[in-house]
């Protein structure tokens, strides 16, 4: 494990996660409670794709199982994407 594969780094790439949610409303709620994070500056959502991707940004050092935890307490899933594909 490192520092890149453990947590959300701040820049412009941000993290990608994917989520198991399809509504909108379910979404807006995923992306409202990831907000509420300490650090977390914007999260985009990109429905074009299956499965729905989600982009977080932030403005300091992060860590993924916060997000994923965040996501669990709604009842879905975030799995976060390799930086680098395999």
């Amino acid at each position: 494990m490192s520092l890149y594969s453990e947590n959300i780094i701040p820049g412009n790439y941000g993290k990608v996660f994917e989520v198991n949610a399809t509504e909108d409303s379910d979404l807006q709620k995923i992306k409202t409670k990831i907000l509420e994070l300490e650090g977390i500056t914007d999260v985009i959502i990109n429905k074009e794709e299956f499965p729905i991707k989600l982009n977080v940004h932030t403005d300091e050092i992060v860590a993924i199982k916060d997000v994923e935890q965040a996501v669990i307490s709604l009842g879905f899933h975030a799995v976060p994407k390799s930086l680098f594909s395999l």
